[in-house]
């Protein structure tokens, strides 16, 4: 984040985790609404643009966030920020009724963090939102096998894979590896 009239780049983190230390999940309007009064000194910073989307999405205001989600995205977001914001905006759009959207949204975010987990998690809930049952098992299963240390489980990984393979191809896909 650069430095802007409004502060410099520091103050506006320690601002950003400051509220969202004090949020209450049950009731983000107090969070919105502080949230809101940065963007209007901030309004062209991607961060406070995906926190805004963010707050709105806790509150149940999915097609809210999207638009936030969608100009933070275009503004630019690094690091886990960005893999934060395509999991939140992929799950947004799943819960829009949107899972095609949605599954473009976890293939541009897995070519990126192709290691996550959590974007591999939410990933196989819009397969399965999208009628893709088999290949949501599938992505399951490797991250099972890819992620889950278990002696008892060691010996079975080729076996996983191989389950997830046959699965993924039953929806017409492969599975994906990190």
């Amino acid at each position: 984040m650069a430095e802007t009239p409004a502060g410099s780049a520091a103050d506006l983190e320690a601002e950003l985790r400051q509220l969202l230390a004090a949020r209450n999940r049950e009731d983000m309007a107090p969070t919105i609404a502080a949230l809101l009064d940065v963007m209007d000194r901030y309004p062209d910073n991607a961060r406070v643009l995906y926190e805004v989307g963010g707050a709105y999405d806790t509150a149940g205001e999915e097609a809210t966030a999207a638009g936030f989600y969608e100009q933070a995205l275009a503004l630019g977001l690094e690091g886990d920020v960005l893999r934060r914001c395509y999991l939140q905006y992929g799950s947004t759009l799943r819960l829009l009724g949107r899972p095609e959207d949605s599954l473009a949204v976890f293939a541009r975010a897995r070519q990126s963090f192709p290691g996550s987990v959590s974007l591999g998690v939410f990933e196989a809930l819009t397969l399965h939102a999208a009628g893709k049952a088999n290949a949501a098992l599938a992505g399951l299963l490797v991250l099972l096998a890819e992620n889950v240390s278990s002696e008892d489980l060691e010996r079975y990984l080729p076996a996983l894979h191989g389950n997830a393979d046959y699965l993924a191809s039953l929806d017409g896909g492969a599975c994906r590896r990190a």
